[in-house]
């Protein structure tokens, strides 16, 4: 039987990272980051006005990248940032399982329309404008003004489910590539 008192043998098991090594694992900073304007891609090989870019920081969101390694894992929600360019959008979409959360960084005339059991709504967002659309109801934007916008946008889980579009939209009727790994 072992003695309970003598020193224990090494452990074959790797000592923990420092507190620094934890947290430097999950900074992501902008000079690492790129913007990903093949996310959507599909969307804008079928018209271009849908095209934007994604810059991922924490996940890899609803966009149909499979994983992204210079990202930092997500634990409860994706955080990224959006390019829109001027007349561009994000069609009407919708997440059944989660919160999406749009803040206008830059742009002075960023339209966003809502639709749900055919009420529809729209509204102007400019800058450190935010809104929270909850599951359930179709989300879009459009880029009015004549520059580009940039917008941070959250999903409230850290493996979104893929938005589906209304039936009636022709982007319902694309298959989307498989997912893209970054």
């Amino acid at each position: 039987m072992p003695d309970m008192l003598s020193p224990s043998a090494p452990s074959a098991t790797a000592p923990e990272p420092s507190l620094g090594d934890r947290i430097e694992s999950r900074i992501a900073r902008y000079e690492t980051r790129q913007l990903d304007w093949n996310a959507l891609k599909f969307q804008a090989d079928y018209d271009p006005k849908y095209r934007r870019a994604q810059m991922r920081y924490v996940g890899t969101g609803a966009t149909g990248v499979a994983s992204d390694s210079n990202c930092v894992p997500a634990e409860h929600f994706t955080f990224s940032t959006m390019v829109l360019p001027a007349g561009c959008e994000g069609p009407l979409h919708l997440h059944d399982d989660v919160e999406e959360v749009f803040f206008i960084l830059k742009g002075s005339r960023v339209k966003l329309m809502f639709e749900s059991d055919g009420e529809y709504y729209e509204t102007y967002m400019k800058e450190r404008d935010l809104v929270s659309v909850p599951a359930g109801i179709y989300r879009g934007l459009v880029n009015e003004g004549i520059e580009e916008a940039l917008m941070i946008v959250c999903l409230g889980t850290s493996i979104p489910e893929t938005p589906t579009y209304p039936p009636s939209h022709p982007l319902s009727q694309i298959k989307r590539p498989k997912p893209a790994t970054a």
